[in-house]
């Protein structure tokens, strides 16, 4: 019996094959403009005086900052051997060693640069800031789904091996050695044959996490904002802390089923014998969840956390001193 999911075949990273347009980026500018539509309703219904000039040149700011900040910590904290961190001028450079280079963005990353340009444009243009990101906060959750949408149709992002009936055979997913006990054991849980075994290895199904991703850190926020939104008058800042806070738990917790970042693996072990093979190595493709081992997301995701709970009582004490 097969228990798992093949991926889609008729699924492609290009929208038209053979031209250079790609799908994951036709998703970001979906993303920006369902953010930036839900902004402007945003600003219908408080009544405020925001031209829509006002709101591209806000939004183009801040974009570019999220960029930046994307691919400095992208680059800085998902680098396993220091090679930017000693190479500080190749951050932005596309190619390494004659070949493509660091190719991810962190979306910690990006949070930051975005936070850091608003702060600098509020500064400039003599706007509120608080009330601006409250938002722009608003509608980034569902602007994000479809961003991780995108990570699916890339077939990149994918979770860790699972044994559930909805685990996806990713094409692109690193391949493992049948001779692991447990790779065997997953095989002939999930009806996979020994004729998928290619020199050795073989493809196993993976949590479809960008999927759960979407759900959780997108289409669920935005749910609960909308909600919120529709039965209560909120203080300045609480949909901003309030997202810092939503998705910093939503992707903690979406970490355990995701494949660590190659080379990161859990920066915090406080359980090691739970993810480790009879040989002693780590293995960080099998789902062998220790609530007490974190990878470099769920730290990150806990800084949100925490973060966001300092703003939301911030800024609701700060309403009550006014």
């Amino acid at each position: 019996m097969i228990l798992y999911i093949d991926y889609p075949s008729w699924l492609k990273p290009e929208i038209i094959p053979g031209l250079p347009i790609r799908w994951y980026a036709l998703m970001y500018l979906v993303a920006f403009g369902i953010t930036y539509l839900l902004f402007r309703y945003q600003v219908k219904k408080r009544g405020l005086n925001i031209t829509k000039e006002e709101t591209g040149n806000f939004f183009t700011f801040v974009i570019i900052s999220l960029l930046i900040g994307a691919r400095i910590l992208g680059t800085l904290g998902y680098d396993p051997e220091g090679y930017y961190w000693r190479n500080p001028w190749m951050i932005f450079w596309p190619f390494r060693d004659g070949q493509f280079g660091f190719s991810g963005l962190s979306y910690h990353g990006g949070l930051i640069g975005a936070l850091v340009g608003g702060i600098i444009y509020a500064r400039w243009k003599k706007i509120d800031l608080v009330e601006w990101s409250d938002m722009v906060a608003f509608g980034v959750p569902l602007g994000y789904t479809f961003g991780r949408l995108g990570n699916f149709i890339n077939g990149e992002l994918y979770g860790r091996v699972t044994t559930a009936p909805w685990g996806v055979l990713f094409p692109n997913a690193a391949k493992l050695p049948v001779r692991e006990a447990w790779v065997r054991d997953v095989m002939n849980q999930v009806g996979i044959s020994n004729d998928s075994v290619v020199n050795g290895f073989v493809n196993l199904p993976r949590h479809p996490s960008q999927l759960y991703e979407a759900f959780s850190e997108g289409i669920l926020i935005f749910l609960i904002f909308w909600i919120i939104s529709m039965r209560c008058q909120c203080f300045k800042g609480f949909y901003l802390s309030m997202y810092i806070i939503l998705y910093g738990l939503a992707r903690f917790i979406v970490e355990y089923f995701r494949t660590p970042d190659k080379g990161m693996d859990f920066p915090i072990m406080l359980d090691p014998g739970a993810i480790t093979d009879v040989s002693g190595n780590i293995i960080t493709s099998h789902l062998i969840v220790s609530p007490w081992n974190f990878t470099t997301g769920q730290i990150y995701s806990f800084l949100m956390i925490v973060g966001g709970l300092i703003a939301f009582f911030f800024f609701k004490k700060k309403l009550k001193l006014m």
